[in-house]
């Protein structure tokens, strides 16, 4: 076993490494850019290290730096959390080099994994159902050609893409030349390579996924299927486990094709295998996550596994502690992703310092965050700022355990998800578990009526908050401290009825 761990993320997930670490019995050493100076998991771990400025780019991605540190302070391992290098085949190889084990897939699993086109070629080989489509490198001219026999509408993506990038869906023909055009150049600028395949779009698709442990010993198995449906511009948003529509049957057979893809690739260590399932329950191999997930803890909520530690333990070369007849799922696990974004304006994102904080607690309710009341919330990385997921004994009793912790998460002084996410714990087609991928798309923040009428409705409520501030009890916007969730009129309602 290591005996310490160099953990080269940030916030919420490098605390979560952190802490199963530690109840190892490891030391963990942080690595930190100018903007993460005061971060939660700086003031974590065992030790910390500054490696460079606040663009990801000169700190949390520079490779050189990173293995450096780990080199100089004396770690025997290097986990990459998810995000940053996590997915990438060189800095792998390189931790290796260097003569220190990382935390994650070998490098040629990386490698094959995240070739889109070679990894279908992969699956189709070992007899796992693929989405219908073309192969990589096609030109412009070929990519029109094909989608005719494909059949729209189609998804033009990006080879070596990623988290929705160089991604365009087209359901007109006409579009397609310049749908073609707009992924070239943004998969050419977010990862230097502008190849691009084509694939089918399957109509009204949930997207499915299946968590795996795999050993160096040849040992395989799953952890059941997560729910990852609810997704905005192809970024999941809310996440749980298991699957309202999964049967046991379909569950067994989804597990086995997961652990015939990964054996096919030489996979070791935890990933995730996606599929995209048809309204006729079909199901289609979309890709492997060569990582830790930020939705796993769903997972290991209602299976009991703590996923990070069988990481640990699988990169010191021990065989998994699990065969299949032991993973059992237990209740319902949901993960809401609190974000740095204001849902009322388009998700835009927002920075600033955290006024206020206070965490929902009590039975079946779990946080993973990495802020804290004062905190400053940068731009310049990922908005997301916590994790809430909750554990109920049914889908149902989940559900309504969110909603209350949804209520006690209060933050202050940014704008955050929360709002979202209580709207959509509130939609009966959310309750009803009848959503798909598209769920989002006919999702509205708005109270139902028209534009005009939900201005005069807030020019009106901002009147009485201004009434009412002279009074010893004041009104606040909903989701700013007291009152969350609580809509200025019904606020006024009670504050009336206080003073009768």
């Amino acid at each position: 076993m290591f005996r310490k761990i160099l953990i080269a993320n940030r916030g919420e997930i490098a605390i979560r490494i952190m802490r199963a670490c530690e109840e190892r019995g490891l030391a963990t050493a942080a690595v930190f850019s100018d903007a993460d100076r005061t971060a939660l998991h700086v003031r974590y771990a065992s030790e910390a290290y500054h490696i460079g400025p606040s663009k990801p780019s000169e700190s949390y991605l520079n490779m050189d730096r990173i293995i450096e540190v780990a080199k100089k302070c004396g770690a025997d391992a290097i986990h990459p959390g998810y995000g940053f290098l996590s997915e990438n085949a060189e800095f792998a190889q390189r931790v290796l080099d260097a003569g220190l084990t990382f935390i994650g897939p070998p490098p040629e699993a990386i490698r094959l994994l995240g070739d889109k086109v070679q990894a279908r070629r992969t699956m189709m080989a070992a007899g796992v159902p693929v989405v219908p489509g073309t192969e990589a490198g096609v030109g412009d001219a070929e990519a029109i050609d094909a989608a005719k026999d494909i059949g729209f509408p189609v998804m033009v993506k990006a080879a070596a893409g990623g988290g929705g990038k160089g991604m365009r869906l087209v359901s007109d023909p006409k579009e397609l030349p310049r749908a073609i055009a707009a992924a070239r150049r943004e998969a050419m600028g977010a990862f230097g390579d502008d190849t691009i395949y084509l694939e089918k779009v399957i109509p009204n698709a949930r997207h499915i996924e299946v968590q795996i442990l795999a050993d160096s010993h040849g040992n395989v198995i799953h952890l059941g299927e997560r729910e990852c449906s609810i997704q905005r511009r192809h970024q999941k948003m809310i996440e749980e486990s298991p699957s309202p529509v999964v049967t046991p049957e379909m569950r067994q057979r989804m597990g086995e094709v997961a652990v015939r893809a990964v054996k096919a690739a030489g996979y070791v260590n935890a990933g995730t295998v996606e599929f995209l399932v048809d309204p006729d329950m079909n199901f289609y191999f979309l890709e492997v996550n060569t990582r830790l997930q930020v939705e796993h803890p769903v997972t290991e909520m209602v299976t009991g596994v703590d996923i990070v530690k069988e990481q640990l333990s699988i990169a010191s070369g021990r065989t998994l502690r699990f065969a299949q007849e032991d993973i059992q799922m237990r209740g319902w696990a949901i993960e809401a992703r609190i974000t740095a974004e204001d849902p009322y304006n388009n998700f835009l994102p927002s920075g600033g310092r955290i006024e206020y904080l206070s965490l929902p607690t009590g039975p079946g309710v779990r946080v993973e965050s990495g802020i804290y009341e004062g905190f400053e919330v940068s731009l310049f990385y990922d908005p997301l700022l916590a994790k809430l997921i909750v554990w109920g004994e049914s889908r149902a009793g989940a559900i309504l355990r969110m909603r209350r912790a949804l209520r006690e998460f209060r933050i202050s002084g940014i704008s955050t998800s929360i709002p979202f996410h209580q709207r959509v714990m509130d939609s009966a087609r959310f309750q009803g578990g009848h959503f798909d991928t598209t769920f989002l798309e006919r999702f509205s923040m708005g109270g139902g009526g028209s534009p005009e009428n939900e201005r005069i409705a807030a020019l009106a409520a901002a009147m009485l908050a201004d009434r009412e501030s002279k009074g010893r009890v004041t009104l606040k916007p909903p989701g700013s401290g007291e009152g969350r969730g609580m809509s200025l009129w019904k606020q006024a309602a009670l504050l009336g009825g206080l003073r009768r």
